[in-house]
């Protein structure tokens, strides 16, 4: 395998990781200096207790409302179940969606087809050019939130975070490999990508309000169920069962999106 198309995929991908790991290490930094002082009042405020007991139980959680008492909680409830989890995750998704699809319709697969390479092959290495953004973004923004913290001197526990951004790994992998299937099974290449972030968007909202009712074994269909940063970064437990779930998931995917095309007509 000479990862050719490895190699320039994840050439192109490069502007866009950076721009994104700037992004969110930006972000995790306003939330790191907005801590002392949205946590002292969350802690003062029996206005804010009052609206949490009143508010549905999976809207509170949905949006982390529970624990925006500590600059850890702050981190976990809001900027990584919803800027890192949720938009990280239909980003990925959105990518994944027109790789493949977008290169049909320009016609752009043809020219890539006639070189001595498979479909398979081409399908595999365009998923795995999503490591670029993932690993790069999972790479500075711990590293920039740590050291803001340190700055801040606002207490983040630093393995926790470590591991959230290890774990968080098969989640995004996950992320992007439904992207890829729609990618593959859609024709249109924005029909897949508009796909994409609505499936994503709709598997978040499933995965937070259905567990109450007496379904709520169907939200482990979605990745989210296997992804908790509350979970990680304030009590400290990981969850490596749903690491490895959500990368075996990913393998499924890859696997039936490969099949896919390489029996699928492009012309």
């Amino acid at each position: 395998m000479t990862l050719d198309v490895f190699r320039y995929e994840g050439e192109q991908r490069i502007t866009a990781a950076l721009g994104l790991s700037a992004a969110f290490a930006l972000m995790g930094v306003a939330f790191v200096a907005a801590a002392p002082l949205v946590t002292a009042d969350v802690a003062t405020s029996a206005q804010f207790e009052q609206l949490t007991t009143q508010l549905p139980q999976p809207f509170v959680q949905a949006f982390g409302l529970e624990s925006l008492s500590s600059a850890e909680g702050l981190l976990a409830g809001e900027f990584y179940t919803l800027f890192w989890s949720l938009f990280f995750g239909i980003y990925l998704a959105y990518t994944a969606a027109g790789s493949i699809a977008d290169d049909v319709e320009t016609d752009r697969m043809d020219v890539l087809l006639s070189a001595p390479i498979s479909r398979g092959t081409v399908v595999f290495e365009k998923f795995l050019a999503l490591l670029v953004p993932i690993v790069t973004a999972s790479v500075v923004t711990p590293a920039v939130i740590a050291l803001a913290a340190w700055y801040v001197d606002v207490t983040v526990p630093l393995a926790e975070l470590a591991a959230l951004h290890a774990l968080s790994i098969p989640y995004l992998l996950c992320c992007g490999a439904i992207g890829l299937a729609l990618s593959v099974f859609l024709d249109d290449a924005d029909t897949a990508r508009n796909a994409a972030i609505g499936l994503l968007f709709a598997l978040y909202l499933f995965q937070s309000f259905v567990p109450v009712t007496d379904v709520g074994w169907l939200a482990n269909v979605a990745p989210m169920a296997h992804f908790d940063p509350n979970d990680i970064l304030l009590d400290g437990v990981y969850d490596v069962a749903g690491a490895a779930l959500l990368l075996a998931a990913t393998v499924v995917l890859v696997g039936v999106s490969r099949h896919r095309f390489i029996r699928m007509d492009i012309q």
